[in-house]
């Protein structure tokens, strides 16, 4: 079974499988279909996160392509020289917000791993739609007709716009021969094509054009991390997510752990005193991840205590069934020093795919590069990530310091919440995630409630309206809850916006011995098994 954001990328995963591919050779295959007809989520230029799942040794491994900070950053790069801010658009889309690629070089390293066809076979589907042209989707479309960055690109502009600024039309096939070529390098030479010779002096030259620094050093001498899996307990489950600099494992497991030690049963999803308690949760979680979580590389993240059984119990008590609280306050923890809360934005772009093979061995992939055609910066046919924005533009508010703040080296936080569910015998039960920038993990929350709890089928978790609190404002997804809903949480003290919430959830969920998929039917994702 494979789940994607794109029909064409889950047919490339479903030709690997029918080869005899295992799952991260089918992963491999569907990201770099989707880097061509989905340019604006993820790809070459980004980086991302993977749970893999060996069925034959029973182990989750966690897989980090998160991109790195260059040397040349400081912590007040979003921040004028007198300490005030700079317009958040003129980091966005230019060379300061770059950070120096990683997924290439995940996907290597895991295949080395887990692969069973060799590396070059895995190109193929994407080598041959940029060659010879996909169909402009729908969303495809409608993001370059909004995007008012990406036309100052030249080649993106040549690429994806017709010289009177129209984008090209939905349906109409666009080749991408440079990505295309991209592709035939990386697939003879692997992830040392986007870090040494002609190509990374290309990345290097804009960049720099673009007012940032990335050295070729700094290119070559990026790696993966492969890191300790974030696994807990939640009823008679087992949920494992992505360990720090991910904020995703750790906040979902809160969430849901923070619901269970509350003592209340989980009412129907879509009820008002389940939503409430459900965003009395988020607004927790959030605030803890705020301040504590960021790249273990750099900073201590209190990790085990964030999910103490003791600790959530604390937290939990703080819930009200009738009323809302107000802001929430990060938890007090004594081993670590005075932090303040971080402020990054995290734009809602990314992608997720999803895929179990014949052998029972499962990936969870959540790729990006960070808000909608990232940087706006194309190289050899594809787009730099903006990633650095993810760092917290404030690094030392009030005089604390902020464990997000920008470092060189170092990786900045993130929401992505690919995530892998066990049974109480220790089988694979759910492969899923999201993009949606810091809403993620609300999403992926909220769906493990609805197939855990309540048993719903896939697609109708999906469909189901989204709710959330981030800390903040407690979030209705509009025209997808139930009238009266915001009146409802309203009467509990809840500041309500009713917003468009474009989540791109990917499941596959055990049912009675088979496998079932789902796509969001808010995006253009397919999902096909046999």
């Amino acid at each position: 079974m494979a789940v994607t954001a794109n029909p064409l990328a889950t047919d490339a995963a479903v030709e690997i499988l029918h080869r005899g591919g295992s799952a991260i050779d089918a992963a491999i295959a569907a990201q770099w279909v989707l880097n061509l007809v989905e340019p604006q989520s993820s790809g070459i230029g980004g980086g991302g996160f993977l749970l893999h799942w060996d069925a034959a040794s029973r182990k989750v491994s966690a897989w980090d392509g998160r991109e790195t900070a260059p040397r040349s950053i400081s912590e007040d790069f979003g921040r004028h020289a007198d300490g005030s801010p700079l317009p958040f658009a003129e980091i966005l889309a230019s060379g300061k917000a770059v950070g120096v690629p990683g997924l290439l070089a995940m996907l290597e390293a895991a295949h080395r791993k887990h692969g069973k066809i060799a590396w070059q076979h895995l190109l193929s589907s994407a080598i041959r739609l940029a060659e010879k042209g996909f169909p402009i989707s729908p969303r495809l479309h409608l993001l370059l007709r909004d995007d008012p960055l990406l036309r100052k690109d030249a080649k993106a502009f040549a690429l994806y716009y017709e010289s009177n600024g129209k984008p090209r039309a939905v349906g109409s096939l666009l080749a991408n021969p440079e990505l295309a070529a991209t592709l035939r390098r990386i697939a003879a030479e692997g992830s040392v094509t986007l870090s040494r010779g002609e190509m990374a002096g290309r990345i290097a030259a804009a960049v720099e054009v673009r007012g940032g620094r990335l050295g070729l050093d700094e290119l070559a001498d990026y790696r993966p991390r492969e890191r300790e899996v974030v696994c807990a307990p939640y009823r008679r489950w087992r949920i494992c997510g992505m360990p720090p600099p991910s904020s995703g494992g750790i906040a979902v497991l809160q969430i849901l752990d923070i619901l269970e030690a509350s003592g209340r049963a989980s009412a129907d999803p879509e009820r008002p005193e389940a939503i409430h308690d459900f965003a009395e949760a988020g607004r927790l979680a959030y605030a803890d991840r705020s301040r504590y979580i960021a790249d273990p590389d750099f900073v201590t993240v209190p990790q085990r205590e964030l999910l103490a059984p003791a600790y959530l119990q604390q937290r939990a008590r703080l819930l009200d069934p009738e009323k809302a609280m107000d802001a929430a306050q990060p938890g007090e923890l004594a081993s670590i020093g005075t932090l303040a809360d971080g402020d990054s934005p995290e734009l809602p772009a990314t992608t997720h795919l999803s895929v179990v093979d014949a052998e029972g061995n499962a990936v969870a992939l959540t790729s990006s590069i960070e808000s909608a055609f990232g940087s706006r910066i194309q190289v050899d046919g594809f787009l730099l990530n903006n990633q650095l924005t993810d760092f917290s533009l404030n690094p030392s508010p009030a005089g604390k310091t902020v464990a997000n703040r920008a470092e060189p080296g170092k990786r900045p936080m993130s929401s992505m919440s690919p995530t892998l569910v066990f049974d109480d015998e220790g089988s694979l039960h759910a492969v899923l995630g999201s993009p949606g920038g810091s809403r993620i993990i609300n999403y992926v929350a909220r769906t493990l409630v609805a197939v855990l709890d309540h048993g719903m089928e896939p697609a109708a978790a999906l469909s189901l309206g989204h709710v959330g609190n981030r800390n903040g404002a407690t979030e209705l997804e509009k025209g997808r809850v139930a009238p009266g809903l915001a009146r409802e949480l309203e009467r509990r003290g809840h500041a309500v916006q009713m917003l468009d919430m474009t989540s791109g959830l990917h499941l596959i969920l055990r049912r009675e011995g088979r496998w079932v998929g789902a796509a969001d039917p808010r995006r253009e994702g397919s999902a096909r098994g046999e």
